[in-house]
């Protein structure tokens, strides 16, 4: 798997670099309050006239479904899919779906090629591979534009130039964007209008000029070979439609059974996302149709670890989500960290439990680290609108992590005091005799390992007098309810 940002380090040195930028808490902050504010007015507008409950457990309902029959369903699509004239591949890897692309790519004998916003491209590491094969991706949706010119990472699933304020993306056009196509305006100003026309204006020969267009999608219909992107711009319909070639990258889990099965996640995605009853772009495509749009289609069936996830009893649940970036929203550790700090294009909470789950535990320090990630205040699963339980996926993971480092031949601290603790506490004797070095003990303790850990936490001092010399000499408290009678 290539979803986690080569270099990055643990999340909690992340976090710490993080939390010194009062720029970025000050960004984040307005922007997930904004976004909070406009979710919380669409879900009571449901709760008026019938359950945003029952809506969300329609929808965890239709994904689950999905999941449980998923082999049938990846089938059913392949079938109907290449009966309207795609052609389907399937890949196992982050490496073979890159290698698929570039090779329809290649025989087509572009040197660019135009995108849909896309996090599974992301995750494989799409961009960087077209790049060694000397095609440049053009990234179109305006955020995932200004952290491309900006040379930058994605820090949200919906927003990913989230951390950015307006002055720098200003900034950034003024600075990048002439490097590689039509320049900003020299007077460009700040105002999202004004920023919002020059990207336009940027992309508008990139649209036009490119041969091949690159989407993800947000659901894969079985019943009927469709796929669907959902977007505000309409720059993803311009890629979905003007290219003559269309290479779309789909995670198996996004399949769901028939087109009713839409009706549910239609109305879920866009108010947790944006905060809108519905998204101003839905667009859907069936392979190809003669005259009219792409005229030859690929898509690319992806697994990547989801197989792996969906082996996972309590895990499994992530591949519900429906990328609606709600749970990042909520998260007081993302609002004050950012996305950057997980070190993967799938930040927040759901990528807290969704990266462990794609590429395994006891791989890397930098994994086995995003389940710690979370204060499990819950927040994150009463926001989710297909029901995913992240808090106990997150518990679950924490004992994983640990159970994969047992057999490491060099234990972690923590691991060797639990050993220590389970042989003193399994002896009485034992017990005893180390009782008699409790202060000491602790007062080692409090030099050596456990700074970080009392640093918001009391270690409470030693008693002046163990249970075990007090029951001694007072022959079993005997001594003092003598004395207690006789009064």
């Amino acid at each position: 798997m290539s979803g986690t940002f080569v270099g990055m380090p643990k999340f909690p040195v992340a976090a710490r670099a993080a939390l010194e930028d009062t720029q970025l808490r000050h960004n984040l902050a307005h922007a997930t309050s904004t976004i909070r504010g406009k979710r919380a007015r669409l879900v009571d507008e449901v709760n008026e006239v019938s359950s945003w409950e029952d809506l969300r457990l329609a929808g965890a309902g239709v994904k689950e479904a999905a999941l449980l029959s998923l082999e049938t369903q990846l089938l059913r699509l392949e079938e109907t899919l290449t009966a309207n004239g795609a052609i389907v591949h399937w890949a196992r890897d982050a490496e073979e779906a890159c290698r698929i692309v570039a090779t329809v790519a290649t025989s087509h004998q572009v040197d660019e090629v135009v995108k849909v916003k896309s996090m599974v491209t992301q995750e494989i590491g799409l961009n960087e591979a077209l790049a060694a094969a000397g095609i440049a991706a053009w990234e179109t949706d305006l955020a995932e534009l200004i952290v491309q010119l900006g040379d930058d990472l994605p820090s949200h699933i919906l927003v990913p130039a989230i951390h950015r304020n307006r002055a720098e993306v200003r900034e950034i056009f003024l600075r990048a964007m002439k490097t590689v196509g039509r320049p900003a305006p020299e007077d460009l100003t700040d105002e999202p209008a004004v920023l919002a026309a020059a990207a336009r204006e940027h992309l508008r020969e990139k649209f036009l000029r490119a041969r091949v267009g690159v989407s993800g999608a947000n659901f894969a219909v079985a019943e009927t070979g469709t796929l669907v992107v959902v977007e505000s711009e309409g720059n993803g319909r311009m890629c979905l439609t003007l290219p003559e070639v269309l290479i779309s990258v789909v995670g198996i889990e996004k399949v769901v059974s028939t087109w009713d099965d839409l009706d549910p996640l239609l109305r879920l995605l866009p108010r947790s996302s944006t905060g809108e009853r519905m998204n101003p772009y839905t667009s859907t495509w069936s392979g190809v149709t003669p005259g009219d749009g792409p005229q030859e289609v690929h898509v690319v069936l992806l697994d990547n670890g989801r197989t792996r996830a969906l082996a996972d009893q309590v895990g499994r649940q992530a591949l519900r989500c429906i990328r609606c970036s709600a749970c990042l929203n909520v998260c007081p550790v993302y609002e004050r960290t950012g996305g950057h700090a997980y070190g993967s294009v799938y930040p927040g909470p759901i990528g807290a439990i969704l990266n462990p789950l794609l590429k395994g535990f006891g791989v890397d320090e930098q994994t086995d680290s995003l389940p710690y990630a979370s204060s499990l205040c819950g927040a994150c699963f009463e926001a989710c609108p297909v029901r995913i339980d992240i808090p106990s996926v997150l518990v679950d993971q924490r004992a994983k992590v640990v159970d994969a480092h047992r057999d490491s031949r060099v234990p972690k601290v923590e691991q060797l005091a639990f050993k220590g603790a389970a042989v003193a506490l399994s002896d009485a004797r034992r017990l005893g005799f180390g009782e008699r070095f409790t202060k000491v003990g602790l007062g080692v303790a409090r030099r050596l390992g456990a700074a970080a850990w009392t640093s918001a936490r009391d270690l409470p001092p030693a008693p002046a007098e163990s249970f075990r010399a007090w029951w001694k000499r007072t022959d079993g408290g005997r001594d003092e309810s003598t004395k207690e009678s006789g009064r």
